[in-house]
């Protein structure tokens, strides 16, 4: 189970997964899936 340490006061972008790393730092990647759907045209 997670468990709030602190605010940190980061502002959050659509699109990222944020996490602590190894070295105790907040660091963002890339999400694979979560995108914004585009209109297809025909």
């Amino acid at each position: 189970m997670a468990e709030k340490v602190c605010k940190c006061g980061i502002k959050k972008q659509a699109g990222y997964l944020y996490f602590v790393d190894k070295h105790g730092d907040v660091s963002r990647a890339k999400m694979a899936r979560g995108r914004k759907k585009s209109k297809k045209r025909r």
